[in-house]
């Protein structure tokens, strides 16, 4: 009898550790509850989303600590807290979870939230709120729009009434499902693949069901982080199909080169031969099999390459990490976090581009055709040619030499045949020769390289471009002075008067009509207005798909163009001309100050950073002989700021007078003292971005070595 009592003990216990601390649950559905954590030192476990809407706690840690970044100190501190607290719906005390209304004070445990119709938004400060403040759907009145009867998740039955249980989407009206559906199909789907089912809307259903409380984590789609999911897709048909194979290793034996190597049909892929067995020559490379061959009347070309070159493409979706942030006072993150998020992707190998004078545009074109190319490499630029000569002490060194290279890149690029349009305003050109070369692809992919490896902003891009590359703003027609090419005859049409001007100009351009698909009769001036918006959408939309599309896979290198679709307002910055202009406050904040532990020394670094930071503020009011970008160059070696910020990022130091007893000529003597004149002016490695500033005695001796030592532009 007092074994069996004791195991019982012991069963009761491991019970309770096994229960979460917030709900006293233990109960593991990762779709309803969140993912269930279980420390082990401490003993503890708790649901993800039981921290998420607790209320009196927030995360304060690295996501490597405690639980995804909740400090286990402020977990025991919030059980005491809810310890007081009674749930309205279950009676124990525990309830951690109350409604954002100040004047409800109903709580609950997170469980029973979900039971008593509590909707939790897993959004911003991640509120709660109780079935008499929580928001709720309103039904679309339309006599052509039937009531579902079915779930269009699960497909099951469904009463036709919206309430907490019942959810629809906002686009379409037609998509009806359960909550509990809805929840388990966005914890699958990930945030880039959770859409409505029936109208595939994205962005209005992702926004409408995390205010109805539905948890979308940052992740990718299940399906997608699958070990060996599509390990299928990347096997390589081996074999030798020929009617008599004379290859001793047989017909599954492929060698690198040679006779014996097996070629496949260029044509279908699934059927391949060795060379020697088809009486093929040595270096034959282009081959088609005899039914490929039947099929187009042996009129397939063997030498001529297919139009649309397919070439592999590093392209890489960034897996955003499955926890949401719960922090006070978050706000939303600028480009600058952004990329640099991207920047562990980059691997310390490296690939040499080699540049010809300033054929920065060849070189990087070259570079992304290679059939080796990665992305990920770090990139180790050499200029030869006369460029060499031209800027010696600057191309010396790697980094600022991958940075010109960068710089001048995305400058060719502005000037290239693939846009047009303004400086500073580009629109996609409609160019033949560059859809054959693909040259699309190339810009955008190295659009991307340079945003992730180098400090050069693209800020070229027209806002019309920018949205009709990322639908932002959303839904929003393209204006008349957003177009360049067939402008003048869309304005002419746009300020026409009268009717009759209307038809005259359209008997002018009807050629241009026609290939719009436009060539209609306008009876009115307001079928005028319908008129200008189908042109402007033809001319900037319709005619550059191919370039767009094309354009849009280059930019999804090292995952940019997924990034700018979750940030669309954030980056317009970064692709369009914003005018930025450097302030004091903007160049100091770069900067990190290493200061020395030394208390003397310490007293005397903080007066020279009130010199350094009054030093800014006359340099932007234009009280000294240098310009805010002069000390951005002497500093970095930048001539702006980056999208991705500078990397390595810059720092401070600072170069304190070095005594010595004996007289060099290197030196300037003191009375008994000999002070090295290296400490006396400020120095700076733009490799590394680091700048050392002289201890001085007083800012005008401060000002004065800075305007003695620092170049100004030429």
């Amino acid at each position: 009898m007092k074994r069996a009592r004791t195991s019982q003990h012991e069963l009761e216990d491991s019970n309770q550790e096994e229960c979460c601390v917030l709900c006293k649950q233990s109960d593991e559905d990762p779709a309803l509850l969140g993912e269930k954590v279980t420390l082990k030192e401490p003993k503890l476990s708790v649901h993800y989303f039981c921290l998420l809407t607790a209320c009196g706690i927030h995360q304060r840690g690295e996501e490597h600590e405690g639980v995804f970044g909740f400090l286990v100190n402020d977990i025991y501190k919030e059980v005491r807290r809810s310890g007081r607290l009674m749930c309205s719906l279950c009676k124990k005390k525990g309830a951690c979870v109350g409604c954002n209304v100040r004047s409800c004070r109903k709580m609950v445990h997170y469980p029973c939230g979900r039971t008593s119709r509590f909707i939790s938004q897993f959004t911003e400060n991640f509120p709660s709120y109780c079935p008499d403040h929580g928001p709720s759907q309103t039904m679309c009145v339309s006599a052509d729009l039937s009531l579902p009867q079915s779930c269009s998740v699960c497909l099951d039955s469904i009463e036709p009434v919206l309430g907490y249980s019942v959810l629809k989407c906002p686009s379409c009206h037609a998509s009806w499902f359960h909550r509990d559906c809805v929840q388990r199909q966005a914890q699958s789907a990930g945030l880039f693949f959770f859409r409505c089912t029936l109208c595939n809307n994205k962005e209005n259903f992702q926004k409408e069901m995390l205010r109805m409380g539905i948890y979308i984590p940052e992740r990718d789609a299940s399906w997608e982080l699958e070990a060996n999911a599509y390990s299928e897709l990347l096997e390589v048909y081996m074999h030798c199909d020929a009617s008599t194979c004379v290859c001793n290793k047989g017909r599954t034996r492929s060698y690198k080169s040679g006779w014996f190597e097996v070629i496949r049909c260029r044509l279908c892929g699934s059927t391949g031969t060795h060379r020697k067995c088809s009486g093929l020559r040595i270096d034959t490379t282009d081959w088609a099999c005899s039914d490929c061959t039947q099929a187009t009347d042996g009129r397939a070309s063997l030498t001529t390459k297919p139009q649309g070159r397919q070439r592999k493409s590093q392209l890489s979706k960034r897996h955003l990490t499955p926890i949401s942030c719960k922090r006070p006072l978050l706000s939303i993150r600028s480009p600058e976090q952004i990329l640099q998020a991207l920047g562990p992707q980059l691997q310390p190998l490296s690939v040499t581009v080699e540049v010809d004078g300033d054929q920065a545009l060849s070189a990087g074109v070259a570079l992304v055709r290679r059939a080796n190319f990665d992305p990920t490499h770090t990139l180790s630029v050499r200029f030869k040619g006369p460029l060499l000569t031209a800027f010696p002490s600057s191309l010396q060194d790697s980094e600022m030499a991958k940075q010109h290279f960068l710089k001048m890149l995305v400058q060719q690029i502005q000037d290239s045949v693939v846009f047009e349009g303004p400086q500073g305003s580009k629109n996609l050109a409609l160019n033949s020769q560059a859809l054959r070369d693909d040259l699309y692809f190339d810009v955008g992919c190295l659009l991307a390289l340079s945003l992730v490896h180098g400090t050069c902003p693209i800020r070229f891009l027209s806002r019309a471009l920018y949205q009709c590359l990322f639908n932002y703003p959303p839904n929003q027609p393209l204006s008349l002075k957003q177009m360049t090419p067939y402008k003048r005859f869309t304005r002419q049409i746009a300020e026409a008067e009268s009717l009759d001007d209307v038809k005259e100009v359209m008997a002018e351009s009807w050629e241009f009509l026609e290939l719009a698909g436009c060539n209609r009769p306008i009876s009115s001036l307001q079928e005028r207005e319908a008129l200008v918006e189908d042109l402007v959408s033809f001319t900037m939309i319709t005619r550059m798909q191919l370039p767009l599309k094309r354009f849009r896979e280059g930019l999804q290198t090292l995952g940019i163009f997924d990034q700018v679709q979750l940030f669309p307002s954030v980056y317009r910055s970064v692709f369009c001309n914003t005018k930025v202009h450097l302030t004091a406050h903007s160049v100091d904040k770069i900067f990190t100050v290493n200061f020395s532990e030394q208390k003397e020394r310490l007293s005397r670094e903080e007066a020279v950073i009130a010199y350094w930071r009054k030093f800014l503020l006359e340099c932007e009011d234009g009280k000294t002989s240098l310009s805010l970008q002069d000390l951005l160059r002497f500093s970095t070696g930048c001539e702006e700021l980056s999208a991705s910020g500078l990397l390595p990022p810059p720092s401070i130091s600072f170069l304190h007078p070095v005594k010595a007893q004996r007289k060099e000529s290197s030196k300037i003597r003191k009375g008994k003292e000999v002070v090295r004149e290296e400490g006396l002016f400020p120095r700076s490695k733009p490799a590394s971005k680091h700048l050392l500033l002289p201890i001085s005695s007083s800012y005008p001796d401060f000002k004065r070595s800075m305007e003695q030592v620092i170049p100004t532009e030429s």
